[in-house]
């Protein structure tokens, strides 16, 4: 048997009084959350779940959220988790592609979940304190865990529909425990004394495997914030002796620039991870110099479970890299005809292993696409050095074309953070005559730093080619993010000059 919710029944068994899961001042122990688990798969089956069937799940961070998941896990059904700002239009459009049977929706976000549910004939239990609790007591917790083999689906992760349409990337049982197991044991060294931060919303799949998943599986303590706020992820840092911290790049700015809270101690951080896009080096330098903690970039996507590389501990580290492939992971780079990159330059990664998705849900032309002789083209563009270090170039569509010369946004973004006054900085390209495209930075300005974008057009020009500087620099007053801190450049308009 091969289902993820194993993690937790082994846990409660092994650590039952040991906290699992912490938001504030309400808490679970193993035994609480693998009984209260329990209870839910027995709720769920007695409305009709059958094994295989997709649940939605629309919740923030909060206790509740492991309860849910493990509970459609352990009866046997699909998790579809769903980000709670989604509106009516958006949640109908999942239940309706995924055919959810059932959808779990905070209070907090009812009316809308409500809504898609009226449209789609999905059946929509709302966890109302005081209600959802009440239905409980009356259910004995399911026996066990429902068999599951290691290729049935275990989750569907829908992606932000960059291109078109969201897509359903199909992980199952075996991707996700394997990748779990992985990140605990190898990547993370995670054991039950350590205390993950769990800032990172767990409907993503980075803060699902490498946050809760790997805290269940390792028997640690998760402690949770919904939103993330920079003073108040210090003061849970603090209070709740972090080890291991989990953020995007604009978390570890923020936390960067944002003052200490009285009497602040996060001596017990041992260890950053960084995901989800390409972290500044200055700013890694920054917070490893604030906080005394080593910080590791890794990389990974939804259909890859999703952890592919890392820089390893106790492994040499290369700072801007995303390490190498993790154990059960191949990479290479392709050229855009599918044939292989000479040393040096830069190709698409593709990934093989056994972290890569079944393939999108009932999108078998999609899935051909992206997954080609086995191997799933990521749509990133990146260089490998001789010590087999990946270094992320791009994504593939943000790619600017100057006069017919390629331009690497992060190339330039990664000169504009070693400017003092600069917070958060932005590349894309903007339509021009002349040239085909021009390069374009939207800078947001650190706390009571001044700088014109003059002065920022020199500090770029003296550092790179004069084909690469940006020509457009424009300021803002805070940068379009996801769900996740991930700058969303497809929401930046910027205007020719």
């Amino acid at each position: 048997m091969t289902n993820l919710a194993t993690f937790l029944v082994d846990s409660a068994a092994s650590r039952g009084d040991h906290i699992a899961v912490r938001h504030d001042g309400t808490t679970l122990t193993y035994a609480q959350l693998n009984e209260a688990s329990a209870r839910v798969a027995a709720l769920l089956s007695a409305r009709g779940l059958r094994p295989g069937d997709r649940v939605a799940l629309t919740m923030p961070n909060v206790p509740l959220f492991p309860v849910l998941y493990y509970a459609v896990l352990r009866a046997g059904g699909v998790v579809v988790p769903m980000n709670p700002l989604l509106k009516a239009r958006e949640v109908a459009f999942t239940l309706r592609d995924c055919g959810a049977r059932i959808a779990l929706a905070s209070p907090l976000f009812a009316d809308e979940v409500a809504k898609a549910c009226a449209e789609t004939g999905t059946v929509c239990l709302l966890t109302e304190p005081g209600t959802f609790e009440d239905m409980l007591p009356a259910c004995e917790p399911m026996p066990g865990i429902v068999d599951r083999s290691g290729d049935d689906p275990a989750l569907i992760l829908y992606t932000s529909g960059t291109t078109g349409t969201p897509k359903g990337a199909e992980l199952s049982h075996f991707n996700l425990t394997t990748n779990t197991a992985t990140t605990a044991g190898t990547l993370l060294q995670v054991g039950p004394d350590d205390v993950l931060f769990g800032g990172l919303p767990l409907f993503h799949a980075f803060g699902q495997t490498c946050a809760l998943n790997t805290a269940v599986a390792a028997g640690a303590t998760l402690t949770l914030l919904p939103r993330f706020e920079p003073r108040r992820a210090l003061e849970i840092m603090a209070r709740d002796g972090v080890t291991v911290f989990l953020g995007v790049p604009t978390m570890y700015a923020a936390l960067l620039h944002a003052e200490f809270p009285e009497g602040f101690d996060a001596a017990r951080l041992r260890l950053a991870v960084s995901g989800g896009s390409a972290l500044p080096v200055e700013v890694l330098h920054g917070f490893e110099r604030r906080f005394g903690a080593t910080v590791l970039e890794g990389y990974g996507l939804s259909e890859t479970s999703p952890v592919a590389a890392f820089n390893h501990p106790g492994r040499p580290r290369k700072a801007g890299s995303i390490g190498v492939p993790i154990r059960g992971a191949e990479m290479k780079l392709v050229a855009e005809d599918g044939g292989p990159v000479p040393p040096g330059e830069v190709g698409e990664i593709a990934i093989r292993g056994e972290n890569v998705m079944t393939g999108y849900w009932n999108r078998p032309e999609a899935t051909a696409e992206a997954i080609r002789d086995g191997w799933f083209h990521s749509g990133d563009l990146a260089r490998v050095d001789e010590d087999g270090f990946y270094f992320i170039v791009d994504r593939k569509k943000d790619l600017i074309i100057r006069g017919g010369y390629n331009v690497y946004p992060r190339e330039i973004e990664e000169v504009l953070y070693e400017h003092p006054a600069v917070a958060e900085a932005a590349v894309v390209g903007v339509p021009d005559a002349v040239h085909g495209e021009e390069v374009a930075a939207v800078i947001t300005l650190r706390p009571g730093a001044d700088a014109t974008a003059e002065e920022i057009r020199d500090h770029v020009r003296e550092r790179v080619a004069a084909y690469k500087y940006p020509r457009i620099v424009t300021f803002t007053d805070e940068l379009p993010k996801g769900p996740t801190g991930k700058i969303l450049k497809r929401e930046i308009v910027v205007t020719g000059p």
